[in-house]
């Protein structure tokens, strides 16, 4: 009779243990709320039903997504919640192909004022982005109409994502703004190499945002950091093809904030047009924004056209765009304090390095060591 009572035991044990472990923890199933998942029926409403009734629940509410393919129109995932928010995609979402879809969206999967949240389970955020691609005219019109954004955390909190892929984006992959405490962890990013402003992650007016161990492989910037960021930690990122880690581009538009506290180490580049670049346009408005704090460590570089490059002549768009620009109207952008410390590796061109500073505000504290590309 011992065993028996000893394998009774550990049953009435497990079972106790998996209880406690769900105590507080509440499971939503997009399929619950009438979800299809055919990858034809607008499954919308159903999700937005299944995030609703998680979102009121206190505790750590699951909203459950098993796999099956899952037609989205834009949506908001909106908070505040009453508890720590949980979404487990294993299955695909796909975007409309038609902008019609988007109404005046100007994003796809917008997570709004959400504080604890953590995006995981395998899946994937299709954005369908080849059917919208060449209509796309930001590269060559500065008067241009931003295609959607596949997913934004807009003036989130406390955000993990982690397990996912982020596939063909419209424009921008992942979007951060206005938050704090974002984490970008493992999360795979892939569109063409000659998809327009597909970049990977783009951070602006956000503090506290690490993105680590992630595989970028987009048409543009792999990540990108904007106006208003600080303490941003960019580590063991593969970025390529792709046009590298920039920050900027600034000086665009009068009253941009500062960035400050950037961290890039142990990243690998392969193929990309550019490596580790920090950009901003001539001319500009006075005040102008004052970059800082910036540290590049530790990366290697495959075949990448310009591994180290500040460029205070960028224009965003075609040359002829920029033309109307004097030259003697140089950056008003201040960059100072950065350093470029063990950056090692293989240059596509003959120029590795290129430093082309304003002559309006020079850059100050530059520090190159250990450099051989």
């Amino acid at each position: 009779m011992a065993f028996p009572l000893a394998a009774l035991f550990f049953l009435v044990a497990a079972r106790w243990c998996q209880q406690v472990a769900h105590a507080g923890r509440q499971v939503f199933d997009v399929m619950d709320f009438g979800a299809i998942a055919d990858g034809e029926t607008d499954d919308s409403k159903a999700f937005v039903r299944t995030w609703t009734k998680a979102c009121a629940s206190p505790g750590r509410p699951s909203v459950v997504v098993p796999k099956g393919e899952y037609r989205l129109h834009p949506m908001v995932f909106r908070g505040p919640c009453k508890g720590y928010m949980e979404l487990r995609l294993a299955g695909v979402l796909r975007a409309p192909d038609d902008l019609a879809a988007f109404r005046g969206s100007h994003e796809w999967i917008n997570f709004a004022n959400v504080d604890g949240l953590l995006v995981t389970g395998g899946g994937t955020f299709d954005g369908r982005g080849a059917s919208s691609w060449h209509l796309n005219e930001c590269p060559r019109n500065p008067n241009c109409k931003p295609l959607p954004v596949s997913i934004k955390l807009g003036c989130v909190r406390n955000v993990t994502i982690t397990g996912v892929t982020s596939l063909d984006s419209k424009f921008f992959h992942v979007i951060i703004i206005g938050s704090q405490d974002v984490a970008i962890h493992r999360v795979t990013i892939r569109a063409p190499r000659d998809s327009p402003n597909t970049d990977g992650v783009h951070i602006q007016g956000s503090s506290d945002v690490r993105i680590t161990d992630t595989a970028v492989a987009p048409g543009d910037d792999c990540v990108s950091v904007g106006p208003g960021s600080a303490d941003i930690t960019v580590s063991g990122v593969s970025c390529g093809p792709g046009h590298g880690i920039s920050v900027g581009s600034l000086g665009r538009r009068p009253g941009e904030e500062d960035v400050h506290g950037l961290r890039v180490s142990n990243c690998t580049f392969a193929g990309t047009t550019n490596g580790v670049r920090i950009k901003t346009c001539r001319a500009g408005v006075r005040p102008g924004s004052v970059v800082s704090g910036l540290v590049f460590e530790d990366i290697v570089m495959r075949k990448v056209r310009n591994p180290i490059i500040i460029d205070q002549e960028y224009c965003p768009y075609s040359s002829t765009s920029c033309r109307h620009e004097s030259p003697q109207l140089p950056s008003v952008v201040k960059i100072s304090d950065v350093k470029f410390k063990n950056i090692r590796g293989v240059s596509a061109t003959q120029v590795a390095v290129k430093l082309s500073c304003s002559g309006a505000s020079p850059c100050h504290g530059l520090e190159l060591r250990g450099t051989s590309t």
